[in-house]
């Protein structure tokens, strides 16, 4: 053994070992336990700062210490300098993706694994700025102290830590308490914790990626994130569909159909109501019985087990009719008026007014949103993102309203004034729309060389551009319009100054005032002309007008307490969206379904949501579909109303879950026995979890053209 010399200190190179004096093992010490403190430390900083639930504070201290043996191990036996390097690269990558990860959290509520990195590239940041920028100079305390750790390393980590080369046996003593820890941390998920979703359960899966971050820690989200690309999870099937005949509401029917209420006497003078169940000549027990893929069987069966909705009074009403459905940028009903929003105001009181309707933020923004609208189905709360993976694989989106009226001979049409984010030329091309946006077939305002749109776009040039290429078709024609004039942030920005004047008077901080300017006068304005055109074109009576929020204006929903006057929640909570502490009524917004046609209004109190839209307006044009495969229901038939919001809690006609509490709470004037409620909330937790897990399972295995071999 050969000792060395360094700055009058004995060191030891890798042939041996020694025992190290007090200054030499202070500093193979700080070596060993650099990376497993600075993990813990920054996973301590994130939960606090979150205010989650410590009570899981041990399993993310036993992975951080497994995860940090682990990469202190790698920076050992290497020479000096590249051992620095190591150290010094990696003391700044954890807090940078902590630091990322939380600012995604405030702007986006949600955390973001290194799987979407490729949705965000393709997304354009910049619209964005407005935000981060903002969000990252007022978090600047918090980033400091992530990086606090780095900054002392790098003020006297030379000094203090060395950098020397161990024996590599040494490197692997260091990699075997990193095994050890691991080991110890699989075996403290699986203690009895308590709650509907534990942290067994979310190790084994890709989704929950919130509950995953509060309960593993933000580096084994991640992690999981990144085994789950390459040895992606098998789905935990739970097969008891017991109790799910129960649910939905409603008089029950006969197996052929035929309604069960009893005989109509021939002198009744109302006409006979088709109530016969909305499903199609589809064997679901023959297929789950002989389909080879276990996930194509599980969907056969759960599908088979549940209760369909039935035709009713408005079956049909709107058969024939034009169709033109919007989904409004950060659009909330409580931005609607009477004087600054007339249009607005008279679709959202004259057609069907739906007077519990909600847009729950389920993850991924916009894209999220309109896959609840235009599929019917909930997103998968992980990834790949819904919507953009039906791009990428070509998924048959049977049920879509662009399919289902593609089949029925209408002209399809969907436009965006904004470029190509989350893939939507691939989904919506695939869904069936002749898919139009800025740089592929849409005019969009431009700057005065040309080169680049300007921001944000206005939502009734969309309108104006866009009209004549369907208005005058000798068929009937469905248009699909996504906007963005109500994107955030919110100020005096190009679409909110046309309408400065109208709102400087409201007694409304200036964002407030510039949000219900952007993200509802300008909407108001593009309807306006639409019906005006329409009305022109003799073609309003037999247009059916749709229009639903994707999400609230999460990033800035002290806007929706000032509009409302009421609070929602604590601040921090609410800047997070946190569900355990928030009034859900936050969600709540307006659903417009009108035709010119309706001689008077339709209330409708019935809890509902977005992935009740498709169904709901299948229905009213009369299109044959399978109420059973969708999660959402048609709001006017007798099923009943069940909203699920992001965190799981979930909404029905009955009463209101809180999954963090466990507890669940009658609406006024609903009584059950103990009994009752306990087999109520049993099988409602069931059928909200398949709702929510259905879905990828569905994209994935490409279940309705498996059902329906349309290709």
């Amino acid at each position: 053994m050969r000792p060395n010399s360094y700055n009058g200190k004995r060191v030891y190179n890798s042939r041996g070992s020694s025992n190290f004096g007090n200054s030499q093992g202070i500093q193979t010490l700080l070596r060993v336990l650099f990376f497993p403190i600075l993990l813990l430390y920054l996973e301590l900083v994130l939960h606090i700062y979150m205010k989650t639930n410590l009570s899981y504070l041990p399993i993310y201290l036993v992975f951080s210490l497994a995860a940090g043996f682990l990469f202190s191990a790698i920076t050992l036996p290497f020479r000096r300098r590249l051992n620095g390097i190591l150290v010094k690269v990696l003391a700044i990558f954890f807090p940078l993706i902590f630091s990322i990860e939380i600012i995604a959290k405030i702007i986006l509520q949600s955390y973001y694994p290194f799987s979407t990195i490729g949705t965000a590239a393709g997304n354009r940041l910049t619209d964005y700025l407005g935000v981060i920028i903002p969000t990252v100079l007022s978090n600047i305390p918090l980033l400091l102290a992530l990086f606090l750790p780095t900054i002392l390393l790098f003020l006297f980590g030379r000094r203090f830590m060395g950098y020397e080369r161990f024996d590599v046996r040494f490197a692997g003593l260091v990699l075997a308490a990193a095994i050890i820890f691991h080991v110890v941390g699989l075996g403290v998920i699986h203690l009895p914790w308590s709650g509907d979703i534990t942290p067994k359960q979310l190790y084994q899966v890709d989704t929950n990626i919130n509950d995953q971050v509060e309960q593993l820690g933000l580096w084994t989200m991640l992690r999981l994130d990144l085994k789950h690309i390459v040895f992606p999870p098998k789905a935990n099937l739970d097969n008891d569909f017991s109790g799910l005949d129960t649910l939905g509401g409603g008089s029950s029917s006969t197996p052929d159909g035929s309604s069960s209420s009893g005989d109509i006497s021939l002198e009744d003078p109302e006409p006979v109501i088709d109530t016969s169940p909305n499903v199609m000549d589809v064997d679901l027990f023959s297929i789950a019985q002989n389909a080879a893929d276990d996930d194509i069987a599980w969907l056969a069966n759960y599908f088979n087990n549940v209760t369909p909705t039935k035709k009713n009074e408005y079956t049909d009403m709107f058969e024939g009719y034009n169709v033109i459905q919007f989904v409004l940028e950060g659009f909330s009903g409580y931005a609607i008026d009477p004087e600054l929003t007339p249009t607005l105001y008279k679709l959202a009181n004259e057609g069907f007014v739906f007077n519990n309707y909600y847009t729950a933020l389920h993850f991924t923004s916009t894209s999220n949103g309109e896959c609840q609208t235009l599929l019917g189905l909930y997103p998968k709360d992980g990834t790949p993102i819904t919507m953009t993976r039906t791009g990428e694989l070509g998924t048959n989106c049977y049920f879509s309203l662009a399919q289902q009226l593609g089949r029925e001979g209408y002209q399809v049409m969907g436009y965006h004034d904004n470029q190509d984010m989350y893939g939507r030329n691939a989904s919506h091309t695939n869904l069936g729309y002749d898919w139009k946006y800025y740089t592929n077939g849409l005019q969009c305002e431009e700057n005065a060389d040309g080169t680049d749109r300007l921001w944000p776009q206005r939502d009734k040039y969309m309108v104006e551009v866009s009209i004549d290429e369907y208005i005058n078709s000798d068929t009937p024609f469905h248009v699909y319009y996504l906007t963005v004039s109500g994107h955030t942030n919110y100020g005096w920005n190009r679409v909110a100054n046309q309408y400065k004047d109208l709102v400087s008077d409201l007694p409304y901080s200036e964002k407030t005032q510039a949000y219900v300017a952007a993200a509802a006068i300008e909407v108001d304005r593009a309807l306006e002309y639409l019906i005006q055109r329409l009305d022109e074109a003799g073609k309003l009576d037999k247009t059916l007008i749709i229009a639903t929020g994707d999400h609230i204006p999460y990033c800035d929903v002290d806007v929706l307490e000032e509009l409302t006057g009421k609070k929602f929640g604590s601040s921090d909570d609410l800047e997070y969206l946190k569900e355990s502490n928030i009034d859900f009524d936050v969600y709540k917004n307006t659903l417009i379904m009108w035709s010119a046609s309706m001689e008077e209004p339709v209330q409708v109190d019935k809890v509902c949501c977005q992935v009740d839209i498709l169904p709901t307006v299948s229905n009213l044009l009369g299109l044959e579909y399978d109420s059973r495969m969708l999660s959402g229901s048609d709001i006017l038939s007798d099923s009943e109303g069940l909203v699920i919001f992001t965190s799981r809690c979930w909404k029905s006609d009955k009463g209101f879950y809180n999954r963090f509490t466990q507890e669940f709470t009658p609406a006024p004037g609903v009584t059950m026995t103990a009994e009752e409620q306990e087999s109520y909330v049993s099988a409602m937790k069931k059928l909200v979890g398949y709702k929510m897990d259905c879905t990828p399972l569905i994209i994935e295995n490409d279940f309705y053209d498996y059902v329906f071999g349309t290709g």
